[in-house]
């Protein structure tokens, strides 16, 4: 971890009354954090929404053709959706009212859970309430203090607090290399291991070699866990993701989480697998036991969204058009991007300044395209994340091409396609 800034004393001296050595004042640490993000240009802020309206959002007043949405499938606002959250809300109210396990677990989770598990080819499958808290309840229940957590260097930031918050031993693999992985597992073989990747990188887009790493888990005999949050629903026959695709069960991939507010529009996340895996989290997986449930009218819509990422083929096929366009033209005006078959297209800046004016030409032209800067990604990684819908059209795209050569002249550089 990096050393935290300075922390003013509480006198001039740094001691408290009575001679005593001061504590550090926490506030005052966090504002001088806050203070070194604004000097070197990464404060993040928070921008309201006023009005959503098919792929536009409407922001301080102004329309923007909205490329930062992970609503993939563009369900968000699907009539049938709103329908069923409406008619199940008249049921049963806006909220669980209590964890799962203490009156909280309705029919619409129970029936949810089934589908779940049927769509990803699991036996069973479990609700949590965000993402973050599957892969902390998970890891924190299959791992102790001391044993191994081998991850990808570009998970998730829960698996990595995941790990941490285990007390496990935390080794990281050079990005979807699975040959690194090996040598980070060989370093502890007796050692209760987890082998734990994304399935598709949420800020490079692309997929983890997921043969590769379950070939290694087997051999190696370390369970392996995928997060598949931003495949679900976009890649894999009928959407089930790139465990799916991969044609990886749930004895090759033991443990599977994936969230419901990306391509399926909702909110809310899951873990699917083995009864015996399921039937432990109940027990043992602490975000599970100790947080309200979901609320049961936001899984009667998850469960809308699923029958139509299932059934509606031409939502992938149309973002299928959109990568492949996007792509072609990136390449024909010299833009560069990361190598991704995935409806998030990095383009790629590096120094996070001109990200920022980047973004905000773009801005300017009609685009919200906000710029991603460490620590989000590595330093000297900046870049503009663009997030394809099937909400969006050829023309869209096309407009954005053309306005992402403009803002990029707009600062004496464009980035050249590499080989």
């Amino acid at each position: 971890m990096k050393p935290r800034p300075p922390t003013p004393a509480h006198s001039p001296d740094g001691k408290a009354a009575g001679g005593a050595q001061a504590r550090p004042d926490l506030l005052a640490r966090l504002a001088a954090t806050q203070a070194e993000r604004a000097r070197a240009g990464l404060l993040r802020r928070l921008r309201t929404v006023d009005e959503v309206e098919g792929g536009y959002v409407w922001i301080g007043g102004r329309r923007l053709l909205n490329f930062a949405s992970n609503d993939y499938l563009g369900l968000a606002r699907h009539p049938a959706l709103v329908e069923a959250l409406a008619a199940a809300a008249a049921r049963w109210g806006v909220g669980a009212s209590a964890a799962h396990l203490l009156g909280g677990h309705r029919e619409e989770h129970a029936a949810l859970e089934a589908a779940l598990a049927q769509w990803t080819g699991r036996e069973r499958a479990l609700l949590f309430s965000t993402g973050y808290m599957a892969n902390l309840g998970v890891v924190t229940a299959l791992l102790g203090a001391g044993e191994l957590c081998v991850q990808d260097k570009l998970n998730h930031a829960s698996l990595i607090d995941a790990a941490h918050l285990a007390g496990a031993e935390l080794k990281r693999y050079v990005h979807a290399d699975a040959a690194s992985a090996a040598r980070q597992l060989e370093t502890r073989p007796a050692a209760a291991a987890l082998l734990a990747t994304d399935g598709v990188f949420s800020m490079d887009g692309d997929v983890a070699p997921l043969h590769e790493l379950a070939a290694l888990g087997q051999a190696q005999g370390a369970t392996l866990m995928v997060d598949d949050a931003h495949g679900l629903g976009v890649l894999g026959p009928a959407g089930a993701g790139s465990v799916a695709e991969a044609a990886l069960s749930q004895h090759e991939v033991p443990v599977l989480m994936a969230t419901l507010g990306k391509a399926l529009g909702v909110a809310g996340a899951f873990v699917a697998g083995r009864a015996a895996l399921i039937d432990g989290l109940v027990q043992d997986a602490r975000a599970f036991v100790y947080t309200t449930a979901l609320p049961p009218a936001l899984a009667a819509a998850t469960r809308t969204a699923l029958d139509l990422a299932r059934h509606e083929g031409w939502r992938r096929t149309q973002l299928g058009v959109l990568i492949a366009h996007f792509r072609h033209g990136a390449a024909a005006r010299g833009l560069a991007l990361l190598d991704s078959r995935t409806p998030i297209q990095p383009v790629r800046i590096g120094d996070a300044a001109t990200a920022l004016a980047v973004a905000a030409r773009l801005e300017e032209a009609g685009f919200y395209v906000p710029a991603i800067r460490p620590p989000t990604v590595p330093k000297g990684h900046a870049r503009l994340r663009v997030a394809l819908s099937a909400l969006h059209t050829e023309g869209e795209v096309e407009r954005l091409l053309d306005a992402l050569v403009k803002a990029l002249r707009g600062n004496d550089t464009i980035p050249t396609q590499t080989p």
